[in-house]
């Protein structure tokens, strides 16, 4: 079995009101951040473990959602294999765009309240993305392999994931407070988070 599995939400994102996100590419600005990270214990240069046992280790299985953000950021943080999956996609949504971020949030709430509908036009339902998401995640868990996983990909995705791997409810305050990027680590066997989203940084990157 997998000892950690590595959860990567997207660097800084460039939203375009006429596209839908899951067309979106990385912003110009998303360097500083990504840079961040990879100077960090986490993803170090050395892609060594470090004495917690939360570093990425030079051995693991890289995965990526194929979004733009998201594989244009497994690829600045690694120059190893990575493949792409498609079921690590996130919620698909309209192209919509929210000129107030709190009424994104409010929608955002609403899946996670009422899962099996629609929230707003043209977005799936949170049970189909966490039907998918999950099960692709718990498929390359029982692959056969003891090697850490690093999955690229993006925060409400993630959510649903760190929630069926732990056995809690999602956590919408994490959600809310999660960087672009960010990371967090789950011990799979004991079904713990061993790196929190956020643990890693200062505090001073983007948000969604």
């Amino acid at each position: 079995m997998t000892r950690l599995v590595h959860l990567v939400r997207h660097g800084r994102s460039l939203p375009a009101a006429e596209r839908p996100p899951h067309e979106w590419p990385l912003h110009p600005m998303a360097a500083r951040g990504l840079a961040a990270l990879s100077a960090s214990a986490v993803l170090p240069g050395t892609l060594t473990r470090h004495q917690e046992g939360v570093a990425v280790p030079d051995d693991a299985l890289w995965f990526s959602s194929p979004e733009p953000k998201a594989l244009q950021t497994a690829r600045v943080l690694t120059d190893g294999a990575i493949s792409v999956h498609d079921d690590l996609r996130e919620a698909v949504r309209s192209a919509h765009w929210f000129d107030d971020p709190v009424e994104f949030h409010h929608v955002v709430r609403r899946c996670f309240a009422d899962p099996g509908h629609s929230a707003h036009p043209g977005w799936e339902p949170l049970r189909h993305t966490r039907t998918r998401v999950v099960g692709a995640v718990r498929a390359l868990l029982h692959a056969g392999t003891e090697r850490d996983l690093v999955l690229v990909g993006h925060g409400t995705a993630w959510t649903l994931v760190v929630a069926a791997l732990t056995g809690a409810e999602p956590d919408l305050d994490a959600w809310a407070a999660m960087r672009m990027p960010d990371h967090c680590a789950v011990h799979t066997d004991t079904g713990t988070v061993r790196s929190s989203w956020g643990s890693w940084t200062s505090g001073t990157l983007e948000r969604p």
